[in-house]
């Protein structure tokens, strides 16, 4: 609780207000749907109570006033989707969070707003296991290139087209970091253009720990219409505002971002030969 102090709602048991007016109170067994921004919820009056002291707590056992939506469900304004874990933690009194959860600063929120202390203890303790696991961290970065024909047509006058075919490199990145929180940092460096519009990296993360990008040169005499029609993406650095044409490019950007993040070159993987011809990268971070 804040400043030591407790909520205005404990001690109000003389004052309870009707929960469940005009119906027969339910039991504690009983189930009671609960609408929490326009997400349904099933439980019963026991755990929504199982810590008194809580918002919750306080709701259910009359001591604060509920809103009902147009189905009668008890409605509660905030995040839906993870009040789930606020129901798991009133059930069960462990914290269990999938291990790519990305949502920790939303549900402490959430957990400071239902006022469930308990809850809000053990997300602290989980950050701080979180935050000593995200300082030694390991980059691994295979790259792959290819040359590949694309064929396209150029218009070169009213209704008189000209087909046409040029060569370009293809260029392929696996990156994987026990650190989730280097690759959002990376993402949010890195973008795709395509029609003319830069968008992040970040919706490409195959999991956490895990981010494969493909993109393409600049193709000379490819129309820019090309490039969209074809699903051609380029990849560009920001804030450098710089277009990544090669693997060179793309290793020297990489570097900057990790070795600022506190990332050095693993001297003794891989080898010397593969890390000179861009074939491997693979960066170590001890703190």
């Amino acid at each position: 609780m804040r400043c030591g102090r407790s909520p205005w709602w404990v001690g109000r048991g003389a004052e309870s207000l009707e929960l469940f007016p005009g119906t027969q109170p339910p039991t504690m067994s009983d189930p009671i749907t609960l609408n929490v921004g326009g997400k349904l919820y099933t439980t019963s009056l026991a755990t929504l109570t199982s810590f008194p002291d809580s918002m919750l707590g306080a709701m259910f056992s009359g001591k604060m006033p509920t809103k009902r939506d147009s189905q009668g469900n008890c409605f509660i304004d905030r995040d839906g989707k993870v009040f789930r874990y606020i129901l798991n933690f009133l059930r069960t009194s462990h914290l269990d969070l999938p291990e790519d959860f990305q949502e920790m600063g939303l549900l402490r929120r959430e957990a400071d707003f239902y006022q469930v202390q308990p809850l809000i203890e053990a997300l602290q303790e989980k950050e701080v296991e979180l935050s000593k696991a995200e300082k030694n961290a390991m980059l691994n970065i295979t790259l792959k290139q290819r040359v590949q024909t694309v064929h396209f047509t150029v218009r070169e006058a009213p209704q008189i087209y000209s087909l046409s075919s040029s060569s370009m490199e293809v260029f392929n990145a696996n990156i994987f970091s026990t650190s989730c929180l280097f690759l959002k940092l990376l993402g949010s460096k890195l973008f795709y253009c395509s029609n003319g519009n830069l968008s992040s990296i970040t919706s490409h993360l195959q999991d956490p720990n895990h981010l494969t990008l493909d993109w393409v040169a600049n193709v000379e005499g490819l129309p820019e219409e090309e490039y969209t029609k074809q699903n051609l993406k380029r990849l560009w650095v920001v804030p450098a505002n710089k277009q990544i044409n090669s693997f060179q490019v793309f290793v020297e950007e990489v570097l900057k971002i990790a070795l600022s993040d506190g990332f050095c070159i693993d001297s003794s993987h891989p080898h010397a030969l593969d890390f000179m011809n861009n074939k491997i990268i693979r960066l170590i971070r001890y703190r």
